[in-house]
Order: structure tokens, then C-alpha cells, then sequence
């Protein structure tokens, strides 16, 4: 037996202005938490400080929703280590995966042994990087366009920003930011939409990120790997390496998330958490009211 199909909550008038303090405030703090991320040069000060950031993050998030909204702040009320560990043990296969088959397509290639020291350093980075950008992403952005929107175009809309905003990286392309979209963008929302929980994607993001630039040592989203258990290189046509981006513009990347991408959305569907686009009466209704 199915739950029933969510209904969607409207958004009023009135809390345009709180609406927009809350993506302003987590735009402004995604993008403090990650410039004071990328400056951590040593793993016992990135394994300290990069957790320590995420925890704020979330209590950041859940005292300004809790009291923007009224409503207890279910999405990260409290730790759930299995979706966390599931996400993260899914994102290192994910990316593994990937990478292998780029390999076995003659596209990477290990050249020799890294540092475990940069590794640990990565992992206490990418901690905090996980943590900002899905809570600005999926828990601000889209879960507010799902409620007023809709499912469907929340997820869009969500994943095209997500895509966007990595322009701004380092050997950026069109193509890139393309690539961004739909195989992280639209699997993390996925992710969130069928757990109603922002641990999943946090899990998926960490566990991708960490494998692509701490274990394979690749370019990730345009920028240089800053420590990894081994050196590589990366050759081969853009299709099959993702070119200057990093093997997240590879084609391979796009159909692996693609697929797990599916897989979540079939789960949301079968377990109601679908949220449909609300009737044009409803929303005339809201904005009166």
C-alpha cells in the first residue's frame, strides 16, 4: 500500500520577504563555509574545522527554517547515519565505477603514489563543501520550489542553479556546467526528494567528491585535485575524460548518475513523496489569503 501523494504547501504572501532572507543568508554562507574550506592546508586542521562547519551549517539551518517556518525542521531534526553512510558508501562506488570504465576505455591512468596526508586533507574539505551546498540546494532552493511548483519543476529548476553556479569554477564550460546539472544536480535532488531527508544527497555528494579527488586524484568540476592517494592522468577524447572539467563532463559520468538518478524517483513515486504542481486556484487562493 502506497502513501498518499503529498500535498503541496502554499506559499504566501507574507513570507516573501522571510523567503528571501533564507536563500540569501545560505547563498552568502555556502559561499563563506567553501572559501574558508579551500584554505585548509593540513588534515588535522581539515579534519577538525570541516565537520566542525558542517554542524554548523545544519544548526544554522535547522534554528532559522525552525523559526522562519513554525514547524519542526524534519530534513535534518536529527542525524540519520544510515541514509549519511549509504549516500557516502554509493558516491565512492558511483565514482569508482565511473572511473574504472573511463580506465578500462583507456581514459585514466595512475602514474604514481600520492599522499595520504592531502587525502585526509580532502576528506576534512569536502566535509564542509558537501554539507553548504546541499543545504543551500536542495534544502532551501529545492524543497521551496517543490512546495510551491511542484516535484518536476523543482527538480529542474534546482538542478539547472546547481548547474550554473559552477561556472565559476575553474576550466568551466557550457558543456560542463551541463554535465553538473543533470548527473549531480538532478540525482542529489532525487535523493532528497525520496528520503524527505537532506542526509542522502549530503552522503552521495561527500562519498562522489571525495573518491573523484582524494582516491583517483582527478579534476574535479574544473579544479586540480588537491591531494589524493595517488597521482594520475587523464587522456583521451572529452566524451570519454570530461576534458579540462574532470571526468564529471565525461558521458560516462552523465548516464552512471542518470541511471541512479531513476532509480531514486521510481522509489519517491512508489513511496507518494511526488509532490504535484499546485492548481491555478489553489495558488490565486494562497496569494489572497
Amino acid at each position: 500500500m502506497t502513501s498518499p501523494t503529498p500535498t503541496p504547501v502554499p506559499v504566501r504572501h507574507r513570507s516573501i520577504g522571510g523567503t528571501a532572507l533564507l536563500v540569501a543568508t545560505f547563498v552568502v554562507l555556502m559561499i563563506a563555509v567553501n572559501a574558508v574550506a579551500s584554505a585548509l592546508a593540513s588534515p588535522l586542521v581539515a579534519l577538525v574545522v570541516g565537520p566542525a562547519l558542517g554542524v554548523l551549517v545544519l544548526s544554522l539551518y535547522a534554528l532559522i527554517v525552525g523559526r522562519l517556518e513554525k514547524r519542526p525542521v524534519g530534513e535534518v531534526a536529527r542525524p540519520r547515519t544510515r541514509l549519511l553512510v549509504a549516500g557516502a558508501l554509493g558516491g565512492l562506488a558511483l565514482a569508482g565505477a565511473t572511473v574504472g570504465i573511463i580506465a578500462l576505455l583507456g581514459g585514466y591512468r595512475i602514474t604514481g603514489w600520492g599522499t595520504l596526508s592531502g587525502a585526509l586533507t580532502v576528506v576534512g574539505m569536502m566535509c564542509a563543501v558537501a554539507v553548504a551546498e546541499e543545504v543551500l540546494f536542495r534544502g532551501v532552493v529545492l524543497r521551496l520550489l517543490q512546495r510551491a511548483l511542484g516535484t518536476w519543476i523543482a527538480l529542474a529548476g534546482s538542478a539547472v542553479l546547481f548547474g550554473l553556479i559552477h561556472l565559476l569554477n575553474p576550466g568551466a564550460s557550457l558543456w560542463g556546467a551541463f554535465s553538473i546539472a543533470v548527473e549531480a544536480g538532478l540525482m542529489l535532488g532525487a535523493a532528497f526528494v525520496a528520503t524527505g531527508s537532506l542526509w542522502l544527497p549530503i552522503g552521495l555528494h561527500l562519498g562522489w567528491n571525495v573518491a573523484l579527488v582524494a582516491v583517483f586524484g582527478t579534476v574535479t568540476s574544473g579544479s586540480d585535485a588537491a591531494g589524493a592517494l595517488v597521482t594520475a592522468v587523464t587522456q583521451g577524447p572529452v566524451w570519454l575524460t570530461g576534458g579540462a572539467f574532470g571526468p564529471e563532463a565525461s558521458l560516462i559520468a552523465i548516464v552512471a548518475c542518470s541511471i541512479v538518478t531513476i532509480a531514486l524517483l521510481v522509489w519517491a513515486h512508489r513511496n507518494g513523496r511526488i509532490v504535484p504542481r499546485p492548481r491555478r486556484d489553489d495558488r490565486v487562493a494562497a496569494a489572497l489569503s
